[in-house]
């Protein structure tokens, strides 16, 4: 079994299957976690606003509310706390849906249990290091950190806050987001593909095809691009994936 090296943290589990779910807090307990279950999501968001917990993890399919529905709430109130969806639906469209909320990372069923601990522990380790306290010092697996305030084209990104100043207003920007943003600013002028990005920022695996940073790519345009048709900084590279060009 993985040993984990974020002991003593507070992770809700939210799913129907309740041999899985028991299972996920047998292990979760044995690394040294204290863990919850819900057994649907309207009883998953009633822990969520009493357990505080650190990392939550649910499934998609669900009685009362679905996980999609519990996302959806979550992300409204609560920006920065790491979310894992296990589930059952393995499609690619169904993983595009999920990031696109604001999902950290995305396991189908049936998994592996080391796989599933390793995931885990990196989420909580990246939640340590989205902490504005920890924003200044590399994290276990040396996760790029962006300097706390950044500008360019008129625009300007605290990273501390989640928050920025652009040409079209204020925004609130998502732990995703901001992961996202910090590969790019981090390596300008460079030509980066699809893979290598969701790899650096949220941790996937090489190898992997998804059109999913296509997502994000058209919100970073209509939020920093004076013309998101003709975008200057977030650039498709042909047969490659994107540049990001701060002049």
């Amino acid at each position: 079994m993985i040993e984990s090296k974020n002991k003593g943290k507070k992770i809700l589990v939210i799913d129907d299957e309740k041999h899985i779910a028991e299972a996920i807090k047998l292990n979760l307990r044995m690394v040294g976690h204290e863990v919850v279950l819900a057994v649907n999501g309207l009883e998953g968001l009633n822990w969520w606003n009493e357990f505080k917990p650190d990392l939550i993890i649910v499934d998609l399919m669900m009685p009362e509310i679905d996980g999609v529905g519990v996302i959806k709430e979550i992300r409204k109130r609560d920006l920065k706390i790491p979310i894992l969806v296990i589930s059952a639906k393995d499609q690619v469209k169904e993983k595009i849906k999920c990031l696109s909320m604001g999902v950290d990372d995305y396991l189908s069923k049936p998994f592996d249990l080391d796989e599933f601990l390793l995931r885990v522990d990196r989420l909580l380790t990246r939640s340590d290091w989205s902490q504005s306290d920890k924003l200044t010092t590399h994290s276990k697996e040396n996760m790029p950190i962006p300097p706390e305030l950044y500008d360019f084209g008129g625009n300007h990104i605290d990273f501390k806050n989640f928050k920025a100043q652009s040409l079209n207003g204020n925004l609130e920007l998502t732990l995703q987001e901001v992961k996202i943003l910090t590969v790019f600013i981090l390596n300008p002028q460079i030509a980066l593909s699809r893979e290598e990005i969701l790899e650096k920022a949220l941790g996937y695996d090489r190898g992997v095809s998804t059109r999913s940073l296509d997502n994000f790519i058209v919100r970073f345009r209509k939020y920093f691009e004076e013309d998101p048709k003709n975008p200057k900084h977030f650039k498709s590279v042909r047969s490659v994936g994107y540049l990001f060009d701060p002049t």
